[in-house]
């Protein structure tokens, strides 16, 4: 069973362009020649029907879903569909035992592509493995989302996972010209002229989504009256009737990559901090509050002591935008990513924590060494608990002494670099090892 085939009683004309033009085959695939260019690993795979359990990966658009229908063409077994959107544990389970069937009773073989594959939890993906581990179905499984946050490891660990970029304007633009040119499943059979300009507005505002872009063009033909010859003339004021900007989809895993490129920028570029910031919050509708709060944690992850200041605008940032609110804020937050991007970088703070966790998982039960234990009450000195110097009474108010448990007393945490104040700090370092 292919779940792509469309009826054969069908009209072609009722059926909308995009679905119409949909590729037969790799040769009509338009863009992701990194994985199916000619002798790569997946064509190869499909034009021999040797496909084994895949993932597709990529943003909405890209050719996911043509690429499993081409899959589907190419096969001499079984292809079966589902949405994760709908289907049930039920629905993949009948599935399966008839692949069982196909296989013990004819030899052949089972595909199932299974669309926003991220849509099912962790439970009914559970219950494709035992038959992914058996070869009874061959998985193929398309998601726009990061398929490490979404799949499980088990199923993530045996199929092939394979990332397909975004395309562009110029696939959409190769798209629509097709359509134009082909009288049996495009537009060829109309007397149209389109605007060059008309094509290349709908394939900017399409931002690479073929479908969204054959869409708007069959809109255009569709709805733009003849004129006193028949010619259907498309102009650009048309096309921009026919389309709109794109309102951009902030899932989840997009999220997780803002943040990243934000926190990753404040440790280098004030320019993509800014932009990645504000395209967050007013392209993402994302909350300003996450960006401050990793603007906190990076102003002593990446700074530190190099400019302890960083923390106090960071903190100063987030009271301004509690009081002030959005968008009055907007010129704190920016200041205090601008100064935080700006000072002295140094990650010894950071590093000093990792090195003092590690020391507490080796040594769990290290014992405080007798001078620096609580004095406070009669029979301290007995118990042996003297012997601590008070650093204030003596030149630079301080004094060589162990503070550290006996098993770590040659360990040090935090290594102060030459960074902006910390320049300072490693100085002291280095007077206090008697450097």
């Amino acid at each position: 069973m292919d779940l792509f085939a469309f009826g054969r009683d069908e009209d072609i004309s009722s059926r909308l362009l995009a679905d119409r033009m949909r590729p037969e085959s790799l040769d009509e695939y338009i863009g992701q020649e990194h994985i199916v260019g000619p002798g790569k690993l997946l064509r190869r795979a499909i034009e021999a029907d040797q496909v084994s359990s895949i993932l597709l990966y990529g943003p909405p658009g890209c050719g996911k879903t043509t690429l499993a229908h081409i899959i589907s063409k190419h096969t001499q077994g079984t292809f079966v569909r589902l949405n994760a959107v709908d289907a049930s544990v039920k629905d993949v389970r009948e599935v399966i035992e008839q692949a069982q069937s196909n296989r013990s009773l004819y030899g052949t073989k089972t595909i199932l592509f299974l669309d926003e594959v991220h849509r099912f939890n962790s439970s009914r993906q559970d219950a494709l493995l035992p038959a992914v581990e058996k070869g009874t179905i061959i998985f193929i499984g398309a998601t726009t989302e990061n398929p490490f946050h979404y799949v499980n490891g088990a199923l993530m660990s045996r199929s092939t996972l394979f990332q397909l970029q975004p395309l562009n304007q110029e696939h959409a633009m190769i798209a629509m010209k097709r359509a134009l040119q082909d009288a049996e499943r495009g537009l060829g059979f109309m007397q149209l002229e389109v605007e060059t300009e008309a094509l290349e507005h709908i394939a900017a505002m399409a931002n690479g989504d073929i479908r969204r872009a054959l869409q708007a063009l069959e809109l255009a033909a569709m709805t733009t009256p003849p004129d006193a010859s028949g010619m259907v003339h498309i102009t650009l004021e048309v096309a921009e009737e026919s389309i709109r900007r794109p309102i951009v989809k902030a899932d989840e895993s997009t999220q997780y990559d803002v943040l990243s490129a934000f926190h990753k920028s404040i440790r280098g570029s004030s320019d993509a901090a800014l932009f990645w910031f504000f395209y967050a919050v007013e392209k993402l509708g994302m909350d300003p509050m996450t960006f401050i709060r990793r603007l906190i944690a990076a102003s002593s992850e990446d700074i530190g002591l190099a400019n302890p200041q960083a923390m106090v605008q960071a903190v100063s940032a987030l009271e301004a935008y509690r009081n002030n609110g959005w968008p009055e804020a907007k010129l704190n937050v920016a200041q205090a990513i601008l100064f935080c991007v700006e000072s002295p970088k140094s990650n010894a703070v950071y590093t000093a924590i990792a090195s003092a966790m590690s020391a507490v998982e080796e040594y769990p039960s290290a014992e405080v060494p007798l001078h620096l234990r609580d004095t406070h009450y009669k029979g301290a000195v007995k118990l042996g608990h003297e012997g601590y110097q008070y650093p204030h009474n003596y030149p630079g108010h301080y004094v060589k002494q162990d503070y550290l448990p006996k098993e770590l007393s040659n360990r040090e945490f935090y290594m102060a670099t030459e960074q902006g104040n910390e320049q300072k700090i490693a100085h002291n370092q280095r007077l206090r090892r008697g450097e």
